[in-house]
């Protein structure tokens, strides 16, 4: 059995989204660029981020030729001047931040005893303290305006960990744990947080096989699919939108059913 997936073609849902600014770090390919997709065609202005420069003035014309309103900022979130430059130059060209979505990270997961210094310090720099410091510093803008949306992208990975996994499945507890303590301080100031954890998707660099070469991972995911970047896109627009103007320090999984599961259905315990 399968599950049908939302088109890359969605048609706008949410109206109130039109105008409004969003950036979304990591997204000149993968999720992140299915998520500016997403957002673009709900009318919103986008900030295209990733530390690749053809990438992002490639994802950023692509956008552009479906009539988006793009910018296009290379940034290496990893060092913090960086993500500093990243939501002055948004303001500076916008005026306002609405939307934050931290997609940005380094995927890479080892053995406790492969996870070198220089690993473990990059992987904290890039998938925590990025993170954290782009919701700070949107934070400081949004308070002025009175609303805004800061959404990160963890993982199952944050409440259910990998055989080697580390230090990535660390990096993905702890956004849970942002998520959930900013929501609480940030409230008061209208804005909200929460956070979008995917599983299995398809992109370039993972389970982007045919069929047959995904069939054992297919196996393992009750709804019987792959998802794709849409699934996750389709969430954030969503708690971006007003439908979700009561929703906030929450970890949305999207992820086919995965995390509810013990184990698969043929590998009982």
């Amino acid at each position: 059995m399968s599950s049908s997936s939302p088109t890359q073609s969605s048609p706008a849902r949410y109206p109130e989204l039109r105008g409004q600014v969003a950036i979304i770090t990591g997204s000149a390919r993968g999720i992140g660029k299915g998520i500016a997709e997403r957002l673009a065609s709900e009318g919103m202005r986008i900030v295209v981020n990733s530390n690749e420069p053809d990438a992002v003035e490639l994802t950023a014309a692509e956008l552009r030729q479906q009539g988006g309103d793009v910018l296009a900022v290379t940034a290496d979130l990893s060092r913090s001047d960086e993500v500093r430059r990243l939501i002055q130059t948004t303001v500076a060209t916008f005026g306002i931040i609405d939307v934050v979505v931290n997609n940005a990270a380094d995927l890479r997961r080892y053995n406790v005893f492969d996870v070198d210094e220089a690993i473990l310090d990059y992987q904290l720099a890039l998938n925590i303290k990025s993170p954290y410091l782009c919701a700070q510093y949107a934070a400081e803008v949004m308070r002025q305006q009175g609303h805004g949306n800061i959404i990160s992208i963890s993982s199952v990975a944050g409440t259910r960990a990998h055989w080697q996994g580390l230090p990535y499945d660390v990096t993905k507890g702890a956004i849970d744990s942002m998520t959930q303590a900013m929501a609480l301080e940030l409230a008061a100031f209208g804005i909200r947080v929460n956070a979008v954890a995917p599983g299995p998707i398809r992109n370039s660099r993972a389970f982007h096989g045919n069929a047959e070469d995904l069939r054992p991972f297919i196996e393992r995911v009750p709804l019987g699919r792959i998802g794709q970047p849409a699934d996750i896109a389709a969430a954030i627009a969503f708690l971006a939108s007003n439908e979700a103007s009561f929703i906030t320090g929450q970890v949305i999984y999207v992820d086919g059913g995965l995390t509810a599961q013990l184990t698969p259905k043929n590998s009982p315990i």
